[in-house]
Protein backbone atom coordinates (compact mmCIF):
# COMPACT_ATOMS: atom_id res chain seq x y z
CA UNK A 1 0.00 0.00 0.00
CA UNK A 2 1.95 3.03 -1.24
CA UNK A 3 -0.66 5.70 -0.50
CA UNK A 4 -2.14 6.21 2.94
CA UNK A 5 -5.78 5.39 3.33
CA UNK A 6 -7.94 6.94 6.00
CA UNK A 7 -10.95 5.34 7.59
CA UNK A 8 -13.52 6.66 10.03
CA UNK A 9 -13.99 4.31 12.98
CA UNK A 10 -16.18 4.65 16.05
CA UNK A 11 -14.08 5.59 19.08
CA UNK A 12 -15.55 2.73 21.13
CA UNK A 13 -13.61 0.16 19.08
CA UNK A 14 -10.24 1.93 19.33
CA UNK A 15 -7.57 0.81 21.77
CA UNK A 16 -7.45 2.94 24.91
CA UNK A 17 -3.95 4.18 24.06
CA UNK A 18 -5.21 5.86 20.86
CA UNK A 19 -8.02 7.58 22.78
CA UNK A 20 -5.50 8.87 25.31
CA UNK A 21 -3.28 10.19 22.51
CA UNK A 22 -6.28 12.01 21.04
CA UNK A 23 -7.00 13.50 24.46
CA UNK A 24 -3.38 14.68 24.78
CA UNK A 25 -3.60 16.28 21.33
CA UNK A 26 -6.82 18.05 22.35
CA UNK A 27 -5.22 19.37 25.54
CA UNK A 28 -2.36 20.81 23.50
CA UNK A 29 -4.55 22.23 20.73
CA UNK A 30 -6.81 24.01 23.20
CA UNK A 31 -3.87 25.41 25.17
CA UNK A 32 -4.85 23.57 28.35
CA UNK A 33 -1.36 22.06 28.42
CA UNK A 34 1.75 23.82 27.15
CA UNK A 35 3.99 20.82 26.51
CA UNK A 36 3.52 17.32 25.20
CA UNK A 37 4.98 15.99 28.46
CA UNK A 38 2.29 17.79 30.46
CA UNK A 39 -0.47 16.69 28.05
CA UNK A 40 0.67 13.05 28.14
CA UNK A 41 0.78 13.05 31.91
CA UNK A 42 -2.67 14.57 32.16
CA UNK A 43 -4.14 12.19 29.55
CA UNK A 44 -2.48 9.16 31.12
CA UNK A 45 -0.43 8.09 28.11
CA UNK A 46 3.29 7.53 27.73
CA UNK A 47 5.25 9.97 25.63
CA UNK A 48 6.49 7.14 23.42
CA UNK A 49 2.90 6.10 22.64
CA UNK A 50 1.97 9.75 22.06
CA UNK A 51 4.77 10.23 19.53
CA UNK A 52 3.98 6.89 17.90
CA UNK A 53 0.34 7.79 17.19
CA UNK A 54 0.10 11.60 17.24
CA UNK A 55 0.55 12.02 13.47
CA UNK A 56 -1.77 9.18 12.55
CA UNK A 57 -4.81 9.61 14.82
CA UNK A 58 -7.25 12.48 14.33
CA UNK A 59 -10.68 13.41 15.63
CA UNK A 60 -13.32 13.60 12.94
CA UNK A 61 -15.68 16.06 14.54
CA UNK A 62 -17.97 16.96 11.69
CA UNK A 63 -21.18 15.02 11.40
CA UNK A 64 -22.25 13.96 7.95
CA UNK A 65 -25.31 16.20 8.11
CA UNK A 66 -23.31 19.38 8.74
CA UNK A 67 -23.10 21.80 5.88
CA UNK A 68 -20.41 24.36 5.07
CA UNK A 69 -21.53 27.44 3.16
CA UNK A 70 -19.64 30.52 1.96
CA UNK A 71 -21.44 33.85 1.67
CA UNK A 72 -20.24 36.84 -0.34
CA UNK A 73 -21.49 40.06 1.26
CA UNK A 74 -20.95 43.62 0.08
CA UNK A 75 -21.01 46.09 2.98
CA UNK A 76 -21.05 49.85 2.97
CA UNK A 77 -18.06 51.38 4.76
CA UNK A 78 -19.81 52.03 8.06
CA UNK A 79 -18.41 51.41 11.57
CA UNK A 80 -19.98 48.43 13.31
CA UNK A 81 -21.72 47.03 10.23
CA UNK A 82 -19.64 43.86 10.08
CA UNK A 83 -20.36 43.29 13.78
CA UNK A 84 -24.10 43.54 13.07
CA UNK A 85 -23.76 40.99 10.27
CA UNK A 86 -21.77 38.61 12.47
CA UNK A 87 -24.36 38.98 15.22
CA UNK A 88 -27.06 37.92 12.76
CA UNK A 89 -25.05 34.80 11.89
CA UNK A 90 -24.71 34.07 15.60
CA UNK A 91 -28.42 34.66 16.22
CA UNK A 92 -29.26 32.13 13.51
CA UNK A 93 -26.90 29.51 15.02
CA UNK A 94 -24.29 29.46 12.24
CA UNK A 95 -20.77 28.56 13.34
CA UNK A 96 -18.38 31.00 11.62
CA UNK A 97 -15.29 29.25 10.29
CA UNK A 98 -13.56 32.05 8.33
CA UNK A 99 -13.96 35.74 7.59
CA UNK A 100 -12.10 37.47 4.77
CA UNK A 101 -12.67 41.19 4.38
CA UNK A 102 -11.28 43.41 1.64
CA UNK A 103 -10.42 47.09 1.97
CA UNK A 104 -13.36 49.31 1.04
CA UNK A 105 -13.27 50.65 -2.51
CA UNK A 106 -15.76 53.35 -3.43
CA UNK A 107 -17.16 53.08 0.13
CA UNK A 108 -18.01 49.37 -0.17
CA UNK A 109 -16.12 46.28 1.03
CA UNK A 110 -16.56 42.66 0.05
CA UNK A 111 -16.62 40.17 2.91
CA UNK A 112 -16.50 36.41 2.48
CA UNK A 113 -17.90 34.50 5.46
CA UNK A 114 -17.74 30.72 5.61
CA UNK A 115 -20.00 29.05 8.15
CA UNK A 116 -20.94 25.59 9.29
CA UNK A 117 -24.59 24.78 9.85
CA UNK A 118 -25.17 22.06 12.37
CA UNK A 119 -28.49 20.29 12.59
CA UNK A 120 -30.36 23.39 13.80
CA UNK A 121 -32.63 23.37 10.75
CA UNK A 122 -31.65 26.89 9.63
CA UNK A 123 -31.31 27.16 5.88
CA UNK A 124 -28.62 29.34 4.26
CA UNK A 125 -31.31 31.30 2.45
CA UNK A 126 -32.72 32.32 5.85
CA UNK A 127 -29.40 33.97 6.66
CA UNK A 128 -29.22 35.55 3.21
CA UNK A 129 -32.62 37.18 3.71
CA UNK A 130 -31.92 38.27 7.29
CA UNK A 131 -28.52 39.81 6.48
CA UNK A 132 -29.90 41.56 3.40
CA UNK A 133 -32.33 43.44 5.67
CA UNK A 134 -29.52 45.04 7.70
CA UNK A 135 -29.08 48.72 6.73
CA UNK A 136 -25.77 49.15 4.94
CA UNK A 137 -25.67 45.66 3.41
CA UNK A 138 -25.57 46.17 -0.35
CA UNK A 139 -25.81 42.51 -1.37
CA UNK A 140 -25.64 38.96 -0.02
CA UNK A 141 -25.22 35.79 -2.02
CA UNK A 142 -24.22 32.20 -1.47
CA UNK A 143 -21.15 31.30 -3.48
CA UNK A 144 -20.55 27.74 -2.33
CA UNK A 145 -22.43 25.09 -0.40
CA UNK A 146 -26.16 24.58 0.00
Amino acid sequence: MADKEYVVVSSDVLPEVVLKVLEAKRLLAQGICRTSTEACSRAGVSRSAYYKYKDTAFIYSEKLNERIVTFCIVLMDRPGLLAEVLNEFYRLDANILTINQNIPIDSAATVMITVRFNDSGIEPTTITKAVAKIPGVASVRIISGK
